[in-house]
């Protein structure tokens, strides 16, 4: 699909996201570009330190972590028969799309399967940040690592590892703080209490909402459920990073600490998404589907360079026995989006609960709507092309 055509979808459906998530169709346009822009040199950076040794031998703890982490979790749920991997290639979205990967690209893995095969695809070093945190963002969300409670998290198990690379060095980005967030199975966002999204137990409820601190290698791990869907976008997870934050001593973020180094989705594939569709509770979400091809973010401009899908695997036969994914994010650890328009907080979560911001532009504040500007010590190609490992 051209990217005229894509644009002229995605300007048709800016008013139907999430109240709140009004964005200027011109400047989503310009964003898109040099959304683009910015992953290619960053792309040619990360080229140029792959074959270092510390990037192969990085590459190798990825395969062998990923593989534990797949043999814990299948051991855990009680798992006997073959995992499945759903396998594509990243030349580009249309084609992995068109393939039906339930009769062609789903394969059967044994114990004398190689676990590099399996593991050894990262789908992508890039997830350009410029891409709005939505109109749902709260701050002060616990740190931990299954952000699942008892109620309103039922869905399809998920198991997320995502690991961050700074594009500037070709280097984990170790100590980020990661919050994770997305809407719950009927397609419907905790901490937030507004038309469109009355959350159970409003501003106070935190389910599928938590922060994590990034490993070593740059890793980050947490237990989900697959996010259900809403009318005006595609179905998502969202992602921001901070760098050098504040940790309180009751294991929140520490309000005005640090600088927003990441703003970013993950994206799921169709069919996939029309799997976990057909299953309990998903299939009761009343809520107008928004496939790839029509988000306004125009996700089908996928590619080498620009991919926001994690690879995943099936634990077992089927969804029921839950989902592995893992995404490799090449960031710019010395950019800051603070001040950034697509740097929104709609809540508070403190010691006596949830507040509102009411000054957030997702509750008629004075936050100004996105005005295409990249941030401060965003990533450029002149870096791209002096980068070393």
């Amino acid at each position: 699909m051209h990217f005229s055509k894509l644009f002229l979808v995605a300007a048709a459906t800016l008013a139907a996201a999430h109240p709140g998530e009004v964005h200027d169709a011109h400047a989503v346009k310009r964003e898109i570009r040099a959304r683009d822009a910015y992953a290619a040199a960053a792309k040619r950076a990360l080229d140029a330190c792959a074959s270092t040794t510390e990037a192969q031998q990085l590459k190798q703890r990825n395969i062998a972590r990923r593989a534990r982490t797949a043999r814990q979790l299948r051991e855990s749920k009680g798992i006997t028969t073959n995992a499945r991997k759903w396998r594509r290639d990243l030349a580009a979205l249309e084609k992995w799309e068109a393939i039906n990967h339930n009769q062609t690209g789903a394969l059967d893995y044994s114990s004398s399967t190689a676990e590099s095969v399996i593991f050894g695809g990262n789908t992508s070093a890039i997830l350009t940040p410029t891409v709005t945190d939505g109109p749902y963002y709260v701050w002060g969300e616990i740190l931990r690592q299954n952000v699942k409670e008892e109620e309103y998290c039922d869905g399809v198990d998920l198991t997320l590892e995502v690991q961050y690379i700074d594009v500037n060095t070709c280097r984990p980005v170790k100590g980020a703080v990661v919050d994770i967030w997305n809407a719950n199975a009927t397609g419907v966002y905790s901490g937030i209490s507004t038309t469109g999204n009355y959350a159970a137990d409003g501003w106070d409820s935190t389910y599928l909402r938590g922060i994590q601190q990034t490993d070593d290698d740059g890793v980050v791990t947490f237990d989900t459920i697959f996010p259900g869907h809403y009318d005006g976008r595609a179905t998502h997870t969202h992602l921001l990073t901070h760098l050098n934050a504040t940790m309180n001593a009751n294991k929140t973020l520490e309000v005005g600490t640090g600088s927003i180094a990441h703003i970013g989705q993950l994206f799921w594939n169709e069919v996939l998404r029309s799997a976990v569709e057909d299953t309990s509770p998903y299939n009761t979400n009343t809520q107008a589907i928004t496939t790839n091809a029509d988000d306004m973010w125009s996700v089908l401009q996928a590619s080498d360079e620009y991919d926001p899908f994690p690879e995943y695997l099936y634990l077992g036969d089927g969804l029921e026995d839950g989902l592995f994914a893992w995404i490799q994010i090449g960031i710019n650890a010395s950019a800051d989006y603070t001040d950034n328009s697509y740097y929104s907080i709609a809540a508070y979560y403190e010691e006596d609960g949830g507040h509102q911001n009411t000054a957030s532009s997702a509750f008629g504040g004075s936050g100004s709507a996105t005005n295409g500007t990249m941030p401060s010590g965003a990533f450029s190609s002149s870096a791209a092309a002096s980068s070393s490992s």
